[in-house]
């Protein structure tokens, strides 16, 4: 058993990427490999095989090795709640709400969680890529770190050190990380990858030249830019413009502070059919056929915010003239009468009059619901596949109307004039069959050639041509033979 870690001089630098790319061409060439990330904050996530939940990219990057995600492969996962406060997720279960001091100060026992994850994964595989969280020259969070060199040097691995030229300033990134790092952690670092290059390589060389001379360590590739690269992000939502083809279907969504699996929407970005746009904080509602409300890690004070924004009255005036609102999860819950959470589950505690719009009410519990899910879309009998992650329960006279059958059990609901439906179900447009019906229900209709799967983006084949064309890319541009030797102990 082996273990590598990537780190990377900021956050975003491009280390997940780096560790999907790296489980593929290993898995490719017959190695048993599996991801690992020691601790996550992040409010993608994903339902795993043992029933726990992970960061969405981690999830990512199992199934670019071609393995089930599992809770050992992100045993801390923080969901924030709010500017000072998180959801702990250990090992893939609520653990607790801790604000941000009080969990610096738990991090030794959290450490002990991760490295039993950790020994469990490793006797599972050969070799563990492991990423890192942020930079490891956060020197106010060195104490006790388990996200960075704190694990590195608990397990005695080898680091490499992504830096993201598209940034600029890759080399202060890189020379600046190394001279924040102790002297056990610099003599670990045993290398550098450059991300996200475009142009002349012959103009970079000299600067390669510099910095393997300068710090001693070798530059162990420069990643091009991969141009249309949609693979899961863990927290940023990306912007996407009009798309090719008419009649277009134009899709509006609020990017609520607290805005979870926005991954949800990825297929919609590939959709050739659909504008898609994200509209943040003071920003003008544009027009539009469909507004999604999407999933919220606080429903409460993220329902307060559209308020606050003007959605309420862009949402009636919407419906009004005729347009479609489907709410997913925790935006399901805000269509409803009232949102109880008396103990806090979900943000303080409180109770908060929801939009009305459907007839039921939700009520946080202390069991939160994790699983994988598939059933059928009831208008149409498409099948549908997804997983739901949430702490509410709701009840009232609109779900006996519900949008689809899950498991043998009715999920969701839809208004009696089918304007509005909503739904608990994450990843409901994953598949190209369930994309098309939903649209259709959503108000896209036929280009002549009809709406049907054949013309809509089948996303699970196009993420695992991300994913090759990715390994590719590493294959050509790293030096994978010097990757090898570091796996191979």
């Amino acid at each position: 058993m082996a273990t590598l870690m990537i780190q990377g001089t900021t956050s975003d630098a491009g280390k997940s990427t780096v560790v999907a790319g790296l489980c593929r061409a290993l898995a490719r060439r017959g190695v048993s490999v599996a991801p690992f990330k020691p601790q996550n904050m992040a409010l993608n996530s994903a339902v795993t095989v043992d029933g726990g939940e992970i960061g969405r990219s981690t999830a990512l990057q199992a199934l670019a090795a071609g393995v089930e995600p599992h809770s050992d492969m992100n045993p801390v996962l923080l969901k924030p709640e709010s500017d000072r406060g998180a959801q702990v997720i250990l090992r893939g279960q609520v653990h607790g709400h801790m604000d941000a001091l009080d969990y610096h100060a738990y991090k030794r026992e959290a450490k002990v969680s991760m490295l039993a994850a950790w020994e469990a994964l490793s006797s599972r595989y050969d070799v563990i890529i492991a990423e890192g969280a942020g930079s490891p020259a956060e020197i106010n969070l060195r104490a006790n770190d388990i996200a960075n060199m704190g694990f590195a040097e608990a397990v005695d691995c080898p680091v490499l050190l992504v830096g993201d030229i598209d940034r600029g300033g890759v080399f202060a990134q890189l020379v600046g990380t190394l001279a924040l790092l102790s002297e056990s952690e610099r003599l670990r670092t045993r290398g550098f990858i450059i991300n996200r290059f475009r142009g002349d390589i012959a103009l970079l060389e000299p600067g390669l030249d510099w910095l393997e001379n300068h710090t001693g360590k070798p530059v162990l590739g420069t990643l091009p830019f991969l141009q249309g690269l949609l693979l899961d992000a863990e927290d940023s939502l990306g912007l996407s413009g009009r798309q090719a083809g008419e009649p277009a279907l134009r899709i509006v969504v609020p990017a609520l502070p607290r805005i979870s699996n926005h991954n949800d929407f990825d297929p919609l970005r590939l959709h050739p059919r659909v504008e898609l746009t994200f509209v943040g904080p003071d920003r003008p509602i544009p027009p539009a056929d469909l507004i999604i409300l999407p999933g919220s890690k606080s429903t409460r004070s993220d329902l307060a915010w559209l308020r606050a924004q003007g959605w309420e009255n862009a949402i009636r005036r919407h419906l009004r003239y005729g347009g479609k609102l489907l709410g997913i999860c925790g935006g399901f819950q805000m269509l409803g009468r009232v949102i109880e959470d008396p103990e806090g589950r979900d943000g303080p505690p409180g109770s908060s009059e929801g939009l009305g719009l459907l007839d039921f009410t939700t009520r946080m519990g202390a069991a939160k619901q994790l699983r994988n899910v598939s059933g059928h879309l009831l208008a149409s009998g498409t099948a549908l596949a997804g997983y739901e992650i949430h702490h509410g329960v709701s009840e009232g006279p609109a779900l006996a109307r519900p949008l689809s059958e899950l498991d043998g059990h009715p999920d969701g609901a839809v208004s009696d004039d089918g304007q509005v439906l909503g739904t608990y179900l994450h990843g409901l447009f994953d598949q190209a069959e369930a994309c098309a019906a939903l649209l259709a229900l959503c108000g896209l209709e036929g280009d002549g050639s009809g709406d049907t799967p054949a013309n809509t983006p089948d996303y699970a084949a196009h993420r695992q041509r991300d994913l090759d064309r990715l390994a590719d890319s590493l294959e050509e541009h790293l030096d994978m033979a010097a990757i090898e030797a570091l796996v191979s102990g």
